[in-house]
C-alpha cells in the first residue's frame, strides 16, 4: 500500500515494513509498488 507522509510517499506491506522510499510523487512510489509485486508472484528459477 501507499501512504502519505511529510517527506513524501512510502510504500508499505500489509504488516507495516517499509518497502520503499520517501518518493516524491505518487507515480514514484506506484512503480516501486508494482516492482515488489512482480517479484512477490515471480516464480525462481525462471527467466
Amino acid at each position: 500500500m501507499i501512504r502519505k507522509v511529510k517527506q513524501g510517499y512510502k510504500v508499505l506491506s500489509e504488516s507495516g515494513k517499509n518497502l520503499g522510499g520517501p518518493y516524491k510523487t505518487k507515480a514514484e512510489a506506484e512503480k516501486r509498488l508494482r516492482q515488489v509485486e512482480y517479484f512477490k508472484h515471480r516464480k525462481p528459477g525462471r527467466k
